[in-house]
């Protein structure tokens, strides 16, 4: 007798459910015939790495790695502890700036710019030749703002007479730093070194510093964790827009700064009341106080930092130490400004990815339709950049939620595994400088970070592993 094949009961007693990879067409066609298909986004890992993502994800350490850290980083408390002068902390002839180490040889428009507008600034060069000269001739030594607890937008140049946010992590004990927002056009950060650039930075160093300093001594720590949440809840995603976080932050400063500082309180309520940016400053510090908490933890393949200096684009790992994995920076697709146009911009500069690092900016752009008005697109990619973040990161922030997502937590905790393993790469919104030194702000949009930078963070966590 002849045995009957073993049957599934209930297989084909209902419509066929079929799940599709790939190629839309086999999803187009099934649907043509009104059968119910579930589409999967499956991607190839990103060539050539393989072999490095098998040892990485095998690593009997990773998994416990990874929620060691990013439950640090998600765990942060950062607040607004005071304002201080750089040259309290800075040691003498030292000028940090933006990204990974740099050379003034390598060093693009825009940051010999900053340099140049820093030297002028402290008084260390008599004009822009001579600034210039004194640099090339390593005059003062530069240093990265992420070597020494920092971070700083575009250019990220801080010398000696700037102004300085403390954040403090209330939960951990870290401190970090970020200088304080100039505004928006030709300001030193994008390599504007005018009369109009060294006076403002004059004021900010002799009026608006001390008073923010008085302030802050006044109100006491200012929960930064809290306003991020209700910006994001407002329509910030605290990188390109943080119209709702400065609006927040001055309610809560406004009364300390009259007190402290009765005579330029309309002056600098004034300033900061016409810079939508203000806030983003200091919410670079808190996302660095935040992702530094999750730093130093052996078999992490978390990512710690991503930063540019106009001509590379460096990321950190938790569990390779301080080491910078690099590739190329890239030119941002976007708005411009004026006549600017993509020929006259620079590559990608600044520590301000530390925000999407940090489950913020790019991450977060669900939370803040108008973006798109600012660094191109539709509502509709904001939504869908924010969701593919979630394929990459290792967890959904508790604090920092999306309403329009459901009050989903952002995307957090960037993991070099998966980016390898999806072939995505994080989404990073930018403004955008101008390559000439002196320009300013061009314009601002969207870059992608080089995969080189994650594939070789990649290959030294799978070394390390073995």
């Amino acid at each position: 007798m002849t045995a009957q094949p073993e049957t599934v009961p209930g297989l084909l007693d209902g419509p066929p459910r079929v799940i599709t990879v790939g190629a839309g067409l086999l999803d187009e066609a099934l649907r043509e015939q009104a059968v119910a298909t579930v589409p999967v986004a499956w991607r190839p890992p990103l060539p050539g790495t393989e072999q490095a993502l098998a040892r990485v994800l095998a690593d009997p350490r990773r998994q416990e790695a990874n929620a060691v850290a990013v439950g640090r980083l998600t765990a942060a408390r950062p607040h607004l502890a005071g304002v201080r002068r750089a040259s309290e902390i800075l040691e003498p002839g030292v000028f940090l700036h933006a990204g990974p180490p740099i050379t003034w040889e390598r060093a693009s428009g825009p940051m010999r710019g900053a340099l140049i507008g820093a030297m002028l600034l402290e008084s260390l060069a008599a004009d822009e030749e001579d600034a210039a000269d004194r640099l090339a001739a390593g005059a003062v030594e530069l240093r990265p703002c992420h070597e020494h607890g920092a971070v700083g937008p575009m250019a990220g140049v801080v010398s000696p007479s700037m102004w300085l946010f403390e954040v403090h992590d209330a939960e951990h004990g870290g401190t970090a730093y970020c200088s304080l927002n100039e505004g928006l056009g030709k300001v030193l950060r994008y390599g504007a070194y005018g009369p109009e650039v060294l006076d403002r930075l004059r004021w900010m160093d002799q009026v608006l510093g001390p008073a923010l300093a008085g302030a802050l001594e006044r109100t006491g720590p200012i929960d930064l964790r809290a306003l991020i949440a209700q910006a994001l809840q407002m329509g910030d995603e605290l990188h390109n827009r943080n119209r709702a976080a400065t609006s927040l932050l001055l309610r809560e400063l406004a009364p300390a700064i009259v007190e402290a500082a009765p005579g330029d309180a309309a002056q600098v309520l004034r300033f900061i009341n016409g810079n939508d940016h203000f806030f983003l400053n200091a919410g670079m510090a808190a996302a660095k106080v935040s992702t530094d908490a999750a730093r130093d933890v052996p078999g992490s393949s978390l990512v710690v930092a991503m930063a540019r200096n106009g001509t590379d684009f460096g990321v950190q790992v938790s569990g390779l130490g301080g080491r910078w994995f690099t590739g190329p920076a890239g030119v941002p697709h976007g708005l411009y400004l004026g006549a600017y146009g993509p020929d006259d911009a620079n590559p990608d500069i600044g520590d301000s990815t530390i925000t999407e690092t940090s489950g913020l900016g790019g991450f977060a752009m669900a939370a803040a339709p108008a973006i798109v008005r600012f660094v191109g697109g539709e509502v509709a990619d904001a939504v869908r950049a924010t969701r593919s973040m979630y394929e990459i990161t290792l967890a959904e922030h508790p604090a920092y939620q999306i309403p329009g997502l459901g009050f989903r937590g952002t995307p957090v905790g960037i993991d070099v595994a998966l980016v390898a393993r999806t072939g995505l790469l994080p989404v990073v919104n930018t403004g955008i400088a101008g390559r000439v030194a002196g320009t300013g702000q061009v314009g601002a949009g969207l870059v992608e970070p080089p995969v080189e930078a994650f594939t070789s963070a990649l290959q030294a966590l799978s070394v390390l592993g073995k």
